[in-house]
């Protein structure tokens, strides 16, 4: 049975927290979690970045090394990888079939699609026999189930108000919610800037007994500036040494995303991985390939397509930043967002950006009515609803923008790469 055919049935299942009984599935099918030393990646926004960046060095270390993350942005296959390279559909959907056999056997019951997704990565890596897994957190993390792990290294991002009705409604809720992924006598590293989390992540360290420290105080960029549309050259310093990386995942957020990994990379090479040096870390870093994320695709007549899964009010403040530092003119604009989001917030930092503004619905079924974004742009002109992606695509191509931009939600950006991508075949 094909993976796509499995995933659409788990996914009207919706989300679960909750360990017990994706800890039992794994006990059944061999504890494929315990088989490779681990790293866990938590936060609101750059967790992915960061996790990619750091699964990069490693892979240009020359250790085999599984990446696990979500959501996808246009074959569910890219969310399982082994040294950049995707898992074969044909191998997710055995693997599918045995764990949902597995579990409804046991339990009567199947896994949740997450679920389901992260025991299939946990068994393709044990199988692979990777050097080192690089998990990105779904969903929180002390309820999440990658939590059932065991990290060598625990690994949080900046933290913003998220799924409040699963995290809780202020940040150091959602903080504590997050150092869920902490270990006792285990090392941690965050890059956590607002007082109230850190406090927050602080405080579970230290009940927790998790050696925690903060990128921040490590870590001192010495210079960066943007090479053209392409790449940004980074020169950064930590306490064990100094870099000098081309970085072709744009924006200023990005440059601390990197102080993490290298803090994490270094971290690694010091508990066993001692070809973690910093040749492997810029070549790293060099490498690494983030798609959707500040990603520029070139258009035809010399234009270019900006994607940015900014999906919240701190990513959308970082594409705003982003812009109003590019070496280019007010762009047009296609977004799209979902209704668990801060619509308002997001369009108050993008819009006065936007020469023109068109209005969308992400494929999803939490998407938010474009029409009902409209009073959030009182006074804007040149706004446009369309709420076909497809063609919402088509107005901003057939528009005479140099830089066009989409952003707002991951489901966007997938639908939108992948119609652009088809058309350049």
């Amino acid at each position: 049975m094909s993976a796509e055919h499995i995933l659409a049935r788990l996914e009207t299942l919706g989300v679960r927290l909750g360990l017990e009984p994706t800890r039992d599935l794994l006990g059944r099918l061999g504890s494929p979690h315990l088989a490779a030393p681990s790293v866990l990646v938590a936060g609101s926004n750059g967790k992915g970045s960061t996790s990619a960046l750091l699964a990069s060095m490693a892979t240009a270390a020359g250790y085999r090394t599984g990446h696990y993350t979500s959501p996808h942005l246009e074959r569910v296959e890219e969310r399982l990888q082994i040294d950049g390279r995707p898992i074969g559909s044909d191998r997710l959907g055995s693997l599918l079939e045995e764990i949902v056999g597995t579990a409804e056997q046991a339990a009567g019951a199947p896994p949740t699609y997450f679920e389901a997704l992260t025991v299939a990565a946990f068994a393709w890596f044990a199988a692979e026999r990777v050097d080192l897994a690089v998990l990105e957190v779904g969903l929180g993390g002390r309820l999440d189930a990658t939590n059932l792990a065991e990290p060598r290294l625990s690994l949080i991002t900046s933290i913003s108000l998220e799924h409040q009705e699963f995290l809780g409604d202020t940040l150091a809720a959602i903080a504590r919610e997050k150092a869920g992924i902490f270990r006792a006598g285990r090392p941690a590293l965050a890059w956590v800037e607002d007082p109230e989390p850190r406090k927050a992540l602080e405080e579970v360290a230290r009940e927790k007994g998790t050696g925690l420290r903060f990128g921040q105080d490590l870590v001192r960029i010495e210079e960066a500036g943007a090479e053209g549309w392409e790449s940004q050259r980074v020169r950064l310093a930590t306490p064990a040494g100094r870099y000098d990386v081309s970085l072709s995942l744009l924006g200023a957020h990005q440059r601390k995303n990197l102080g993490l990994a290298v803090l994490a990379a270094e971290d690694l090479a010091r508990s066993g991985f001692p070809r973690l040096g910093p040749d492997a870390i810029a070549a790293g870093a060099a490498a690494c390939r983030w798609p959707g994320r500040l990603e520029v695709l070139a258009l035809s007549g010399g234009r270019r397509l900006l994607l940015d899964a900014a999906h919240n009010q701190e990513g959308a403040e970082a594409l705003a930043a982003f812009l109003a530092a590019a070496p280019a003119s007010r762009v047009d604009l296609l977004f799209g967002v979902l209704t668990d989001k801060n619509a308002a917030a997001m369009l108050a930092a993008l819009a006065p950006h936007a020469r023109r503004l068109i209005l969308t619905t992400p494929p999803s079924p939490r998407a938010q009515d474009p029409a009902g974004l409209l009073p959030c742009l009182e006074g804007k002109d040149d706004v446009e609803v369309e709420p076909d992606p497809a063609r919402a695509l088509d107005r901003l191509l057939q528009g005479d923008g140099e830089t066009l931009v989409v952003c707002g939600s991951i489901y966007l950006i997938g639908e939108v790469r992948g119609r652009v991508m088809s058309r350049a075949d």
